[in-house]
């Protein structure tokens, strides 16, 4: 496994001081990780933004799907990618453009160049993690 070198405290200071995710590659499917993962963290109260170009303009969850990072209006503390591997860089260049705290590479996402990246520009990066498993095993 080619999780991320960041400690439990780490992990639980980022979930706790991060309230607003935009989640790139949410998904309409119901069977579909993104789609679970969205739903558990508007549950806990997260401010979720859906990005997926294919599902712009529509609403997911209750929230309305926005085409890419550049589109979204205010402040991004966590940037929740649900993108292959290959794609996740593109995602996390984005992210540093849009001024995001965090990027987060969901589980089997692994770029270690691209999570280098992120914190060479000061953002936290987490890799081959998801949220919604760590919030319940740090019982946040």
């Amino acid at each position: 496994m080619a999780q991320d070198d960041l400690s439990d405290d780490d992990i639980r200071l980022l979930l706790t001081a991060s309230r607003r995710i935009a989640l790139v590659g949410a998904s309409a499917k119901p069977e579909r990780p993104s789609h679970g993962v969205m739903r558990f963290l508007l549950g806990r109260g997260y401010d979720v933004v859906p990005v997926n170009p294919g599902l712009a303009g529509q609403m997911l969850h209750g929230r309305r799907v926005v085409g890419r990072l550049a589109e979204i209006e205010g402040p991004v503390d966590l940037v929740d990618i649900f993108r292959r591997s290959a794609e996740a860089g593109r995602v996390v260049d984005e992210a540093i453009a849009i001024g995001a705290k965090a990027v987060w590479l969901q589980l089997g996402v692994i770029d270690p160049a691209a999570r280098d990246r992120a914190r060479a520009a000061g953002l936290v990066a987490v890799m081959d993690r998801c949220p919604a498993i760590e919030i319940a095993r740090l019982g946040l």
